[in-house]
């Protein structure tokens, strides 16, 4: 499906600011049409060097129950950049509901009664990022998992946490979880920039700063270093992959929620087609030769967002040893039905789950309805995570 030419004039529109006729271009070699032989070389004004990364996502909310069963969020054009997911007669490509206003949140509803929720700051040579630390109400000194939560586009760590409300289920397991907070400056919607290069990379860009707050609340904090996870939603599902990736000495397992794998995009125009068809899942040496990172996704395979197809590449690139297959299938009572395929090791251990959401779109399953980006239909995908998480640990290291 790919046509190099259409992508490099795709690319060269897009750096012009010409952001419908690359989408334009970019949805006709999709649907295995040729460009016209006159291409779209409009002329205009370049776009600046240095301009903010793209927007490359929807704005979130959740459904209502009139709103049909595939449908988990509402959209609407994004200033600027996000004219570049929409169709050239100026719709939403994306084919989702208009915005729902929310109410502010609350406290009850992001934390737990006796539980904090403070807020901190890390920096390195590549910038500095806020983030929001859950410290359970039983943390008394004593070493306890951690789990780093990535958020989606337009959200923040208070939303996340309050739509996940991974919050709650750390209190029962006892867990840290912190919730870094991508800017705005860095990329307008406040998505992580999962498709660059330059953040595909470890010791570099936002690998490096979401690596590095892990570490500061390791050392600021009794963490037990074995016991560390990574997880997030849509772009933040995606640079969770990253961090799988390029820091499997660090996290001991990760989760992936309508998300995309390491290597599925590595500009705009590539972005655009793997989040319509699936990225090529090309590592380009990212991925090291050590055991896999166990891996949980969760995807809806009705999401219009980003397509199901990436979930599946996601294991494809993870296992590079063979694995014994289950399935099983099951539904949420009055929710969604799902197939749960897990893949265990010589051992017996399951290294990989895939959850099938069917009827599901981009959205956190089992979700609350008081953050965005959430289907409150399940399964619990909160649940479910923490627990994979916690049947995982990095080995012991030599010395």
């Amino acid at each position: 499906m790919l046509k190099q030419d259409i992508v490099r004039e795709a690319t060269r529109l897009t750096r012009a600011g010409h952001l419908v006729e690359a989408t334009g271009l970019l949805q006709r070699m999709l649907r295995g049409e040729s460009a016209p032989d006159a291409t779209l070389r409009t002329t205009g004004r370049i776009a600046l060097e240095g301009r903010e990364p793209p927007i490359i996502d929807a704005k979130p909310n959740t459904i209502k129950e009139t709103d049909g069963p595939h449908l988990a969020l509402g959209t609407s054009a994004q200033p600027r950049m996000f004219r570049a997911l929409l169709d050239t007669k100026g719709r939403s490509a994306l084919g989702l509901r208009g915005v729902i206003e929310r109410a502010p949140l609350s406290t009850p509803e992001i934390v737990p009664e006796g539980a904090r929720f403070i807020e901190g700051t890390y920096s390195n040579p590549a910038g500095s990022r806020a983030y929001r630390l859950f410290i359970p109400s039983r943390y008394q000194g004593q070493p306890l998992p951690l789990v780093v939560m990535l958020h989606g586009c337009t959200q923040s760590p208070d939303d996340f946490a309050a739509g996940t409300r991974m919050n709650f289920i750390a209190e029962e397991q006892a867990c840290f979880v912190v919730y870094p907070a991508q800017r705005s400056e860095a990329n307008q919607a406040k998505c992580w920039n999962w498709f660059r290069t330059a953040d595909q990379q470890r010791g570099r860009g936002e690998p490096s700063l979401i690596a590095g707050i892990t570490r500061q609340i390791m050392r600021d904090y009794s963490v037990d270093p074995k016991r560390v996870y990574v997880g997030g939603l849509s772009a933040g599902a995606a640079a969770a992959a990253i961090m799988g990736a390029t820091y499997n000495d660090l996290y001991a397992a990760i989760g992936v929620h309508s998300g995309l794998a390491c290597g599925a995009a590595i500009d705009l125009p590539s972005a655009f087609v793997a989040m319509r068809q699936g990225g090529g899942s090309d590592d380009r040496g990212i991925l090291g030769d050590g055991p896999p990172v166990p891996t949980i996704v969760f995807h809806g395979d009705r999401d219009v967002t980003v397509h199901p197809n990436n979930g599946d590449q996601i294991l494809e690139q993870s296992m590079r040893t063979s694995t014994q297959k289950e399935v099983h299938r099951g539904r949420v009572p009055g929710g969604h039905a799902y197939t749960r395929t897990i893949h265990t090791d010589a051992s017996g251990r399951g290294i990989f789950e895939h959850w099938n959401i069917h009827g599901a779109g981009h959205a956190w399953s089992g979700g609350s309805p008081a953050g965005s980006y959430t289907d409150p239909r399940g399964p619990d995908a909160t649940r479910e995570m923490l627990r994979f998480f916690l049947e995982h640990s990095l080995p012991q290291q030599a010395g």
